[in-house]
């Protein structure tokens, strides 16, 4: 009974997303109040329903319902609640139901939290993301139907992918959903600007909190993922340039340049058609991370289905929606004509320079991701594209987006000289020179681990030179603390995001001093790396709840005195007939000891040993940039509209003074 009241919970919605986008478009054209005014209630309703139909696919995987085919091929009565309850978004089926859920909860955000927008945008934008929802509710009844029962039930459930079965990864994908589907925000206001064919400073202003907030939540997703496969996949690394990990990473671009562009719009009035274009490619990039997904063109751990039909399906909705959208661009841009004239060198060139970097490394990182693919298609041949091309590719882009950032909030709005901006960084520039050397005569000839190094220093003192600069610290100290106290948020959350992009360089560029070792060790043996001992003690089998492992117990020291104890495993789920690693790791927050148990040969055991210098600021940096934007969503003029333009006073009539 209860998979058919979510089916029936799926259906009702569609209708409530239908009414939504008809009502909301036709009454924003015939400019009805009553018919604009059914748009929320609508989108009210339309959360209910995928709320009630999220609610009975938990319900399902909780009991382990083995009528339910999704049940069945995604869980198993041994596995653990929390990984019951998070194959619920586990398989391709749920995780499309999370996804309209999200897109669902954004519509009821805009319903509620809208009411200060003009009735006609707001009803538009609950129009578009209506459409949205019935393009992807119509896919999940046609084709990605969570409910379909199986008769007879099932003994008990295949079982969830083991490498998926782990706490990272059960909160990786909501936090993901989050910031992809929250773009759709930004493209319903983008859409609807268009077809009113009007964008100004409040525009820009209303924009800015859902590009803040999805771009905050993807940040989040992308380094929880990319911290579940450093310590499950048994890699050793944090970023392996996969497919699907670039699908995430380029909405992340493109929001990051959106939320830039739209403060332009906001101050200046200024980049109005590039700030819609902007809102519709991070969207777009969006929906197609869901293609790739989904599609079965890419073989990846992270891929949800292999599908071809679903892919096609997606596809279709990705031309409907993106084409659709670009379309209407051609059309309807050139009436956005800017208002705001600045010189190329202002605090707006800073910024149009910022996006043109950031739309640079997205269009690498795109190309680099979907040409073989289409080498494949077109001409047949396989080619690889890894590390060594996207590192090369995308590193003479990300210098002088490094180096313009800590620049850029130093430049005054409209028209700026060089000179006293760079002179008020001279001891971020002083900093960033002395981690430079510093690293070279420690390290000897490794330049690029020192231009990390550098690079952190230079934008973690820029950030700090901000701040300082903004509240005249070094001018007037004994009013300094007051100013600080009155600083918008904003100010104070621009900071702390570029102070950790600061933060997670020092993190990479550690890694580029990682150092490790393989070797093959029978219980008694030792094995030294980076200054530790490795011993190990034993090998013994230690039983899982729906899993046997094998255990190797390691006692670490330095310098004869210990440090901890480590204990990778080698996992077999037998439901799955998959053999998992996981990794043993101990921090220090200066360098990570990351330990791999592989094969048992000849009485002992194959360990690979890796010391990772400053790896957890990798995770660290990512969590304080998404802590800079939680900080700027707080300000409270991201929550009130922007004044409405002042009207130049007319000019007096002749004659009429005499």
């Amino acid at each position: 009974m209860i998979p058919e009241l979510g089916h029936f919970a799926l259906a009702l919605a569609l209708a409530l997303s239908l009414a939504q986008a008809a009502f909301g478009l036709w009454g924003a054209q015939r400019a009805a109040p009553r018919l604009m005014a059914a748009a929320a209630p609508l989108a009210a309703g339309t959360l209910l329903a995928v709320a009630a139909a999220f609610g009975c696919l938990m319900w399902s995987f909780a009991v382990n319902d083995t009528t339910v085919a999704n049940v069945v091929q995604n869980s198993h009565s041994a596995k653990p609640l929390l990984y019951k309850l998070s194959g619920t978004w586990g398989s391709h089926e749920g995780s499309m139901v999370l996804w309209v859920l999200i897109l669902a909860l954004c519509g009821g955000a805009v319903a509620s939290f809208g009411r200060n927008l003009p009735s006609a945008l707001q009803a538009r934008v609950l129009a578009v993301l209506g459409l949205v929802a019935v393009g992807f509710l119509a896919f999940i009844l046609g084709t990605s139907n969570p409910f379909d029962r199986v008769w007879p039930p099932a003994a008990d459930g295949q079982g969830l992918n083991p490498v998926l079965q782990d706490p990272g990864l059960a909160f990786h994908p909501p936090l993901l959903y989050l910031g992809y589907v929250g773009f759709s925000v930004t493209f319903a206001f983008a859409i609807a600007a268009l077809i009113e064919g009007r964008v100004d400073a409040a525009w820009g202003r209303w924009v800015r909190p859902w590009a803040l907030a999805a771009w905050s939540f993807l940040t989040l997703g992308i380094a929880l993922g990319s911290w579940w496969a450093y310590y499950e996949l048994g890699w050793g690394g944090y970023w392996f340039w996969d497919p699907v990990e670039n699908a995430s990473l380029l909405p992340w671009l493109a929001g990051c340049a959106l939320l830039h562009s739209a403060t332009v719009v906001e101050r200046r009035e200024a980049l109005k058609t590039w700030t819609v274009f902007l809102a519709l490619l991070a969207f777009g990039l969006s929906l197609l991370g869901t293609f790739l997904v989904r599609s079965g063109v890419l073989n990846s751990v992270h891929a949800f289905a292999s599908d071809p039909t679903r892919g096609v399906f997606i596809l279709g909705l990705l031309m409907l929606y993106i084409g659709g959208g670009f379309a209407l661009f051609a059309w309807r841009a050139a009436a956005m004509t800017p208002t705001g004239i600045f010189a190329p060198l202002s605090r707006e060139g800073g910024l149009i320079l910022n996006n043109l970097l950031l739309c640079s490394i997205a269009a690498v990182v795109l190309v680099g991701t979907l040409y073989p693919m289409f080498a494949d298609l077109l001409l047949g041949q396989k080619i690889s594209v890894g590390p060594p091309f996207f590192n090369s590719a995308t590193l003479p882009l990300a210098v002088p987006l490094v180096a313009a950032m800590a620049v850029g909030p130093m430049l005054p709005w409209k028209r700026a000289r060089l000179w006293p901006a760079l002179q008020r960084l001279w001891w971020a520039a002083l900093g960033g020179l002395a981690a430079l050397l510093l690293c070279l005569a420690l390290e000897g000839q490794r330049l690029g681990p020192a231009l990390g190094f550098a690079a952190a220093a230079w934008l973690i003192l820029g950030a700090l030179a901000d701040i300082t600069d903004r509240i005249a610290l070094f001018s007037r100290p004994r009013a300094a603390f007051a100013r600080a106290r009155g600083l918008p948020r904003a100010a104070w959350g621009g900071a702390v995001a570029h102070a950790g992009m600061g933060v997670m360089i020092l993190g990479l560029a550690g890694m580029g001093l990682a150092t490790d070792r393989l070797a093959l060790l029978k219980p008694g043996e030792s094995v030294a790396l980076a200054g530790y001992d490795y011993r190990l003690e034993a090998l013994r089998d230690a039983p899982g709840p729906n899993f046997s492992a094998r255990r190797a117990t390691l006692v670490v020291t330095r310098n004869g005195r210990p440090v901890t104890v480590l204990e990778p495993e080698r996992r077999s789920f037998p439901v799955g007939r998959m053999t998992t690693t996981e990794a043993a790791i101990h921090t220090t927050w200066l360098a990570d000891l990351y330990t791999v148990l592989g094969d048992e040969r000849d009485g002992g055991a194959v360990l690979r040993l890796h010391h990772n210098p400053l790896a957890p600021w990798i995770w660290l940096g990512a969590a304080i940039m998404a802590l800079g934007g939680g900080l700027s969503l707080s300000d409270r003029r991201m929550r009130v509209a922007a004044p409405a333009p002042k009207l130049a006073p007319k000019p007096a009539q002749e004659g009429a003074a005499a």
